[in-house]
């Protein structure tokens, strides 16, 4: 059980706290649901109303035992089956860190709610059956985390207890994934041993594993280096809207025009010159409001407004960049697809790619290649990409974009594909590097 002497020494108070986005994904039964109830349980982060309502519901479907899992796991389809179906988040704080979770569905029929769930995360836990070891789930979550370019990955072997605490085990799960992991990218992997359901190893050190001298799951969660995981370079505003109050009550606002949007990248300054696209016009950054106030500096992945010193035709959809590190730009793109849903992909097919703040019809016409998830190794012009299936593909699109790598700039190199008519988002891509950049020196000074 968790208690005061397990807590790591305590930052000051003076220190900023920062926060941990993070998603538990694996096979079926692997414990995903079990860990997140475990580490809110033992971090004492649940209210007395959270606390009697698990214990009312232990009497329904826990045979008379707290389950842990129905802390996410709040579909009654859910409860009846034992599964997750759907995404579910929860938030919880340690003196040191603030987390948000996210608990993505398990089973291959759900995997795009897996991709939703993992899109925004700075760390992402696979958590693997000692009994069953690797299998083709624990293999295609680890290659999405890898594909959407997850900075750190923790594998957690859950059920060290059934297996007796065999270090043998542990080292040949670890080794399992060792095989595979160098094609995946990932910078930074850790393997814990743990038993969810009991506690072992989550938040307080287990006697069961004297042979393991890392850290528990939690003091790991509580001290990974997220602070470099934004990019800082080359800045990458996507606007979103345009701020124009007009207020009749104060005459200050009569004239005021912003472009209100995400920080994607970079940072961005008072008195900055930066380049408006698509337009390709010069100007500088006059003001820079948020929430609190006016500031003289932001970055991503703040969400602003900027004032220009000068009158551009720029709405949703435009980018302000600056001159140094200009991004992509083009209608033919190669990118990654993870296909998410029932209907196959047509090649030739028209959808809409959603990328940024800007929306544009596109075609696929050429697949590349398809994954192989027994092997990691791609299959040369496949027929078409399944659900679940994922795959490498040519794009065109109606308009140019404005884009990054997605291994550069996972919030400019990403897009969704949607379905004209049924607005279904039909598949999550990722940009690879582009062809083209755009050349801010051939830029003219607005006027």
């Amino acid at each position: 059980m968790f208690t005061e002497e397990h807590l790591p020494p305590v930052a000051p108070r003076t220190a900023p706290v920062d926060i941990l986005r993070f998603n538990t994904c694996g096979s079926v039964d692997d414990g995903k649901s079990t860990l997140i109830g475990r580490l809110l349980y033992d971090s004492k982060s649940l209210m007395e109303d959270q606390l009697e309502a698990l214990e009312r519901s232990a009497d329904l479907t826990g045979g008379g035992q707290i389950n842990l899992a129905n802390l996410t796991d709040g579909l009654r389809a859910e409860r009846e089956q034992g599964i997750t179906i759907d995404v579910a988040y929860r938030y919880f704080a340690t003196p040191r860190r603030k987390f948000i979770i996210a608990d993505t569905p398990g089973h291959v029929q759900y995997t795009r709610n897996m991709v939703t769930g993992a899109s925004t995360a700075n760390l992402s836990i696979v958590l693997v059956d000692a009994r069953a070891g690797v299998i083709e789930q624990s293999r295609r979550h680890t290659a999405i985390a890898g594909l959407l370019r997850i900075p750190h990955l923790v594998v957690a072997v859950n059920k060290m207890d059934l297996v007796d605490w065999s270090e043998e085990r542990f080292r040949e799960i670890r080794a399992q994934f060792e095989a595979f992991l160098p094609r995946l990218g990932f910078r930074d992997v850790t393997f814990i041993p743990i038993s969810a359901l009991n506690g072992d190893n989550v938040v307080a050190p287990s006697v069961n594993t004297p042979w393991y001298q890392g850290p528990t799951l939690l003091g790991h969660l509580e001290t990974v280096h997220v602070a470099s995981d934004w990019n800082l370079e080359g800045l990458r505003f996507p606007v979103q809207w345009v701020n124009r109050p007009n207020s009749p009550r104060d005459a200050s606002l009569h004239d005021f025009r912003g472009y209100g949007g995400q920080i994607a990248g970079g940072v961005v300054r008072q008195g900055q010159e930066v380049v408006v696209l698509p337009a390709g016009l010069i100007t500088t950054v006059k003001e820079i409001w948020t929430y609190d106030g006016p500031v003289v500096e932001a970055f991503c992945p703040q969400s602003v407004t900027l004032v220009l010193a000068h009158d551009v035709d720029l709405s949703r959809g435009g980018m302000v960049i600056g001159r140094e590190r200009p991004p992509g730009s083009g209608c033919d793109l190669s990118a990654r697809l993870c296909w998410m849903h029932p209907r196959p992909l047509q090649p030739g097919k028209r959808y809409l790619l959603k990328h940024a703040s800007s929306t544009v019809p596109v075609v696929v016409p050429e697949l590349l290649s398809r994954l192989n998830l027994e092997t990691l190794e791609p299959e040369p012009a496949p027929a078409t990409l399944a659900m679940n299936d994922l795959g490498e593909v040519r794009l065109r699109t109606a308009q140019p974009l404005f884009f990054d790598a997605y291994a550069g700039n996972r919030l400019t190199g990403s897009f969704i594909l949607i379905e004209q008519g049924t607005n279904a988002t039909v598949a999550a891509g990722m940009l690879e590097a582009p062809r083209e950049f755009v050349r801010p020196e051939q830029a003219d000074y607005v006027i």
